[in-house]
């Protein structure tokens, strides 16, 4: 459990779900973590439990980026791991959608990790030792198969399975060490899918049917692919698009 010994990391949405799953494994595995997330309460325990530094988070926000990136290098001297996690779902189409809807989905789900990866890579180029560091962003198998009733988070995820791939080869083509990728989940069990659950009882059992692996996701799976993308084993990995779905994407809708 020292996959990411000395590196330093930063994870946001880390108050739940996937992120405090994330937040957990990284400082197992050797890392120091600075969690952030809109949700204070939830997020200082996560932290405080996993051992990891916690702050509060718009991930919208731009100028909050500067200070996040900033309290990274000026504590610890240094930034090798970005994790963009954070993101929100809306549940309406494209007739139900007002501006202010999307305005609000996009700037958490696209722009705020396009502003995450700007400045974790001005920060990456300044590490002792020369460039390096690995971004990793949170895509969705929406970014493949749309969800007709949420056409905000569809847009945006798919965004962002574009942008990591342009993200990787400027970085790649400009020579700096640093990789960028997406890990695309499945149905994972997070406190979205808890809150589904109290409108729309047996959720849980249908997504679990969506997968040939008969089940619904952990943030634990997620967790494990992240310290993969974040670990020097995958020093040849950018670009790339590393499922965690149960294998969702690969069965025809027929059958």
């Amino acid at each position: 459990m020292s996959r990411l010994e000395g590196k330093v990391a930063v994870i946001t949405g880390g108050a739940s779900g996937m992120g405090a799953a994330m937040v957990k494994r990284f400082v197992a595995e050797g890392a120091r973590v600075i969690s952030t997330d809109i949700n204070t309460s939830d997020g200082e325990r996560v932290a405080s439990e996993a051992g990891a530094q916690f702050m509060q988070q718009d991930t919208s926000n731009q100028a909050r980026w500067k200070e996040v990136i900033g309290a990274a290098t000026d504590t610890f001297g240094r930034l090798d791991i970005l994790v963009n996690n954070a993101g929100i779902v809306t549940g309406k189409s494209v007739e139900e959608v007002d501006l202010e809807t999307w305005h609000t989905v996009l700037g958490i789900n696209l722009t705020g990790v396009m502003l995450g990866c700007q400045n974790a890579i001005a920060a990456m180029k300044e590490n002792p030792g020369g460039s390096c560091g690995s971004i990793i962003n949170i895509a969705s198998t929406t970014a493949f198969t749309a969800v007709p009733n949420d056409i905000g988070y569809t847009a945006a995820k798919s965004g962002v399975r574009m942008m990591t791939r342009s993200i990787a080869v400027h970085c790649g083509q400009q020579g700096y060490n640093i990789r960028c990728n997406n890990i695309v989940p499945g149905a994972i069990h997070t406190g979205i899918i808890d809150a589904a659950s109290a409108e729309m009882p047996g959720i849980v059992e249908h997504l679990a049917t969506i997968s040939p692996l008969n089940r619904i996701g952990q943030g634990e799976d997620i967790a494990g692919a992240a310290v993969y993308l974040a670990s020097d084993d995958a020093g040849f990995v950018t670009g790339s698009d590393l499922s965690v779905d149960g294998g969702c994407l690969a069965v025809h809708p027929g059958y």
